[in-house]
C-alpha cells in the first residue's frame, strides 16, 4: 500500500482464504451444542453469470466432477438461475456429511478460481435448521472478503431475526472469521436448497 492509499484511506482488499470454508463443521459443532441449530445438508456457490464458451465449460466441469463423486448419495449438484441473474451450484448430502458438503462448495470455488473466474465468485452458502426446523440460519462466506456472517429469516417472510444474527455472530466468533462490517451483512433471500 503506497503513501497516498494511507492518506486517502483507502485499504488493500482482503485476499480470499478458501480454507476457512473447513472451519464450518467445527461452527456447527458449535451451533448444535450451543443453539440447537444442525446442518440441513444443503450448501450452494453464488457467482455472477458471465456468457461465453469458456465460463459455460468451467461449470459443467466442476458440476460434472462433484456428481462424478461415487459417495454421492441423492440428488446431483443442480445448477440454477436466480431471479436477479446469479447462477447457482446447489450441493445436497446428507445432515451428518457436513465435511463432504464443505469439500464441494471448496472444489466448486476453487476450480472457478483456477479457471480464471475467481471476480465472479460471489459467496458460498451452508444452511442450518433448529431442533423443530422452525428457524432457519445460513452461514454466508463472502469470497472477496475471506469472511463469514449468519443470516436468519424469519418464518415465511422476507425479514430477518437482527437479534438472533447477532447471537450467533458471537457464538461463532472463536471457529469462523467473522465479517465486522455490519453493512456488509447482506440479505440473500431466496438461496436455492433452502
Amino acid at each position: 500500500m503506497g503513501f497516498l492509499d494511507v492518506l486517502l484511506g483507502r485499504t488493500k482488499p482482503v485476499a480470499p482464504d478458501l480454507d476457512q470454508l473447513f472451519a464450518l463443521p467445527s461452527a456447527a459443532v458449535t451451533l448444535q451444542a450451543a443453539a440447537s441449530f444442525t446442518p440441513t445438508g444443503t450448501g450452494s456457490v453464488c457467482f455472477a453469470t458471465v456468457e461465453g464458451a469458456a465460463f459455460a465449460e468451467a461449470r459443467e466441469e466442476v458440476q460434472a466432477l462433484l456428481d462424478a463423486d461415487t459417495e454421492r448419495q441423492g440428488p446431483p449438484v443442480e445448477a440454477v438461475r436466480d431471479e436477479y441473474g446469479y447462477s447457482w451450484l446447489v450441493s445436497r448430502r446428507g445432515p451428518e456429511d457436513l465435511p463432504a458438503l464443505v469439500g464441494d462448495l471448496h472444489a466448486v470455488n476453487s476450480a472457478l478460481e483456477s479457471s480464471g473466474f475467481g471476480p465472479q465468485l460471489l459467496c458460498s452458502v451452508v444452511s442450518f435448521e433448529d431442533g423443530g426446523g422452525n428457524r432457519r440460519l445460513e452461514i454466508v462466506y463472502l469470497y472477496k472478503r475471506g469472511t463469514f456472517y449468519p443470516m436468519c429469516r424469519l418464518p415465511g417472510q422476507q425479514k430477518r431475526d437482527n437479534a438472533l444474527e447477532l447471537q450467533m455472530s458471537a457464538l461463532l466468533k472463536d471457529d469462523l472469521r467473522i465479517e465486522p462490517d455490519l453493512s456488509r451483512w447482506f440479505p440473500i433471500w431466496g438461496v436455492p436448497g433452502s
